[in-house]
Formats: structure tokens, sequence, C-alpha cells
């Protein structure tokens, strides 16, 4: 079993930036990939980034180049720094991880972009 724990979602003005942080039970090495995906409402959960084991990374199209993911292996920790946020992603954040064929999520932490 692996327990996820987001922590760093708020509120933003477009323009702004917010770092959320996944915090994992078991070492992320054991973690085939770790991510982020999003769901606004009304609409499908969707990836946003995530992270492979050997340290790929791999993004969704609209947050290419304003979000980075990366991780602390000593702190079993994925984090996602965000910057130029627009109202568009707001939405709420949830971690996961895929790990020996089973996908485990966080409780997923809200991200409000508004002016």
């Amino acid at each position: 079993q692996v327990q996820l724990v987001e922590s760093g979602g708020g509120l933003v003005q477009p323009g702004g930036s917010l770092r959320l942080s996944c915090a994992a039970s078991q070492s992320i090495f054991s973690m085939r990939t770790m991510g982020w995906y999003r769901q606004a409402p009304g609409k499908q959960r969707e990836l946003v980034a995530e992270i492979t084991s050997g340290g790929r990374t791999n993004y969704a199209g609209s947050v290419k180049g304003r979000f980075t993911i990366s991780r602390d292996c000593v702190k079993n920790t994925v984090y996602l720094q965000m910057n130029s946020l627009k109202l568009e992603d707001t939405a709420i954040y949830f971690c996961y991880a895929d790990r020996l064929m089973r996908t485990y999520w966080g409780q997923g932490t809200q991200v409000t972009v508004s002016s």
C-alpha cells in the first residue's frame, strides 16, 4: 500500500506561481511512474505531468514550458512547479503513483487561479 499526501495548493492571481508537493509513504524509486492529474469542474481528469523511475518527464501540451515536475528521492517527494498560471489551470490536482501494476492516488489539492 502506498499513501500519497499532497500539499501546496491555494489561490493565486493569473501569472503567479505555486509549487505542489506529493509525499509518498514508500521509496519513490519503487514507483514506475509518478505524476499529477487535474480535474476542473465539469471536465474529465487529465494528465498534467509525469516522471518515470528513470527520470524521464512528460507534460501535457497546455502546461509545457510553464510547469516543471521534479523529485527528491531522499524525501520521497515529487513536486510540480507551476509558473505563469492561467485561469484555465484552476482545478483539483491529484498526485498519483504507479507501482507493481497498481495505481495509487492522493486526496487532491485545490488550485484556484483568479484575479
